[in-house]
């Protein structure tokens, strides 16, 4: 089921693309790289699988390159991808620093890649017609041991403006408020948008806390003129979408 056309005044977004976004996620080893078993390693991992058989903290991790001392590269990733999916990829230098085992070097390393991101994919925006072709670009958030509400702001071509986590919550419950959820989507204008989070079991059935958050959220866009297109729920395996089951009231 296609999403509905929408229209929206012209203009240009100030939005960063969401591709850099392949550069997050995270999950917790205790371990170094030289104890890892070597086919395990992110390296080898590049090698045999190519960069999008990769996880997010696998990429980070070749990225950079080491960790510190008592502080494997596995876990400094952990570390910094948290404090990037709260505040998103334009974190700061100083937020950067300020994780143990960040210093100038590597924290000027990721602002770099961040901003090459942000300036060699700046003009092209994917436009996205089905749900189906919305999931690649949230899927690598499926490894989160919490769930991760996510916004993909839309405008009126329904080309993807950017993504943001509106929400990290427990493991089986994340809280979410309109108010987070449409707050960047008025400030960029607009004009839809599609909202998606992880299930850390891999079970994406909607529960009857997300069928009623999305009930909330597509009354709040109707009266603020903003169109909710889909919710969706997903794992790495697969994702459920409430527009293609018909649970929508659009």
């Amino acid at each position: 089921m296609p999403f509905p056309e929408i229209s929206s005044p012209s203009g240009e977004s100030n939005a960063c693309c969401f591709i850099v976004t392949a550069y997050m996620g995270y999950s917790k080893l205790h371990i170094s790289i030289k104890e890892t078993p070597r086919e395990k390693r992110p390296r080898e991992r590049l090698r045999q699988f190519g960069p999008r058989g990769l996880s997010d903290q696998e990429l980070l991790s070749i990225i950079l390159g080491s960790g510190h001392k008592g502080l494997p590269v596995h876990e400094l990733s952990a570390l910094l991808l948290q404090a990037m999916d709260r505040q998103g990829t334009e974190i700061s230098l100083d937020a950067m620093r300020s994780i143990k085992g960040l210093g100038e070097a590597k924290s000027s390393l990721i602002a770099a890649v961040l901003e090459f991101g942000r300036r060699r994919f700046h003009s092209s925006r994917q436009r996205i017609s089905y749900p189906a072709e919305a999931y690649p670009l949230v899927r690598h958030y499926a490894d989160r041991p919490q769930e991760h509400f996510l916004c993909l702001r839309l405008n009126g071509a329904h080309e993807v403006m950017g993504i943001s986590t509106v929400s990290i919550g427990l493991v089986n419950r994340t809280i979410v408020h309109p108010r987070e959820v449409f707050s960047q989507p008025i400030e960029e204008r607009a004009t839809a948008v599609i909202v998606a989070h992880n299930h850390p079991s891999g079970n994406v059935e909607p529960s009857r806390e997300d069928i009623s958050i999305t009930k909330r959220l597509g009354e709040s866009g109707r009266i603020l003129g903003i169109d909710l297109l889909d919710h969706i729920i997903f794992s790495r395996e697969g994702y459920y979408s409430m527009l293609e089951q018909g649970m929508l009231d659009l």
